[in-house]
């Protein structure tokens, strides 16, 4: 990883606190966009769009807009471009299809949530189950780790769907998905979602290997605008029903994206997509993004290492989550004789960025007992000197 070439990419990483360059460790919470993307959404604009359906050429740009992305996002998941849905969000996704899952549920039947779970994740499914008194059945995790043979005990015959992340966003815990989807499949008639938020800026994600009937992540947590993509089974799509107006699509993704979509933030998707693809080598998009991903995983990893490693020598600093094993590079800590929030602004004043509280990781925290905590993230833009510079601070902290 070329970091200094990488870093030259991203105008947010000029800014400046009191002379000095701001240290961006919140990551987790949304990352900084590349030029590319800031160039794509505003060239978008510059260029005229127009909405779908008109033979005019600002429409047949938008048409093409769209397509462009739902290719680069299948890319990105190993999906079909017939299989990926727009939304502002992964919350409005999740929303939108649990009460569309829900219709095909009766009494008595089970979903199964997990506690490391954000809690878009959580909150739409329980709003669903009590409304058609189905039953929610946990999966909590222990010593920081999600083990896939805790799913064989609340899989069953009457089990609906799974619910499960790629990634923590307050552990940093990788869950291996592929044994969890062996575990749904050999188990039970569950559908299986797959929350990758936290996972896009991290790890490869594959629906096939993984064998998920749906998944989501938002681009904005991989360099990209403020949107959600959403992969989905063909077959899923078509046979659930859609909230829809009466003249929207009634086949393809279409139907799924309710109103006009933000035309200029998809083609920040394209953008931030190719961005990515653009660290890796390869004959096409999907195997340059592979390649990509094992350099950034190999990269993160050793801005982990180096923060672990001075953690360790911090008695004040406790950390929530795993010293070893398959973590993505972002951490929650607590400082001893200081809130979260405290924490937070001491280090926002020394022009380092973190993140504070729950982070909608709402059944984390109450698992472990906290009622917040200090997220602190590394992505591939971050360099050691970042990780130096967060010690040194959380150091004066004591």
């Amino acid at each position: 990883m070329d970091t200094d070439q990488i870093r030259t990419q991203f105008p947010a990483l000029e800014r400046t606190q009191d002379g000095m360059p701001v240290v961006y460790l919140d990551g987790p919470a949304g990352t900084q966009v590349p030029s590319a993307v800031i160039d794509a959404i505003s060239g978008a604009l510059r260029a005229g769009i127009s909405n779908h359906g008109e033979p005019a050429a600002s429409s047949r740009f938008s048409d093409a807009i769209v397509m462009g992305a739902r290719s680069a996002v299948a890319d990105l998941y190993n999906a079909a471009p017939e299989e990926i849905v727009f939304a502002q969000n992964m919350t409005s996704h999740t929303f939108a299809l649990s009460r569309a899952l829900a219709t095909t549920w009766d009494e008595g039947d089970e979903i199964v949530l997990t506690r490391m779970d954000h809690d878009a994740n959580i909150a739409p499914w329980l709003r669903v189950a009590d409304e058609r008194g189905v039953t929610v059945r946990w999966v909590n995790f222990a010593g920081y780790r999600l083990d896939p043979e805790a799913f064989s005990e609340v899989l069953g015959s009457r089990t609906r769907l799974v619910a499960v992340t790629a990634a923590s966003n307050a552990l940093g815990t990788v869950v291996d998905i592929p044994a969890v989807a062996a575990r749904v499949r050999s188990m039970s008639p569950a559908l299986l979602f797959v929350d990758a938020v936290h996972c896009a800026p991290h790890r490869a994600i594959d629906v096939k290997a993984w064998d998920a009937d749906f998944l989501v992540a938002s681009a904005y947590k991989f360099y990209g605008p403020h949107i959600g993509a959403l992969y989905a089974r063909s077959g899923h799509l078509a046979s659930l029903p859609a909230y829809k107006v009466r003249p929207a699509p009634e086949t393809g993704p279409d139907r799924w994206e309710t109103g006009t979509q933000s035309f200029e933030s998809v083609a920040g998707v394209t953008a931030a997509v190719d961005y990515l693809a653009s660290l890796g080598t390869g004959i096409d998009r999907r195997e340059r993004l592979l390649d990509a991903y094992r350099a950034i995983g190999a990269y993160e990893q050793a801005l982990a290492d180096r923060f672990l490693t001075g953690l360790s020598e911090l008695e004040h600093i406790t950390l929530y989550g795993l010293t070893e094993g398959d973590r993505t590079s972002t951490f929650s800590i607590a400082v001893d004789g200081l809130s979260d929030e405290q924490v937070a602004v001491a280090l926002a004043d020394q022009g380092i960025y973190v993140s504070h509280g729950t982070y909608y990781a709402v059944e984390v925290m109450k698992s472990l007992g906290q009622s917040g905590l200090i997220r602190i993230g590394f992505v591939h833009y971050n360099t050691t000197d970042d990780v130096d510079a967060v010690l040194t601070a959380l150091d004066g902290l004591s």
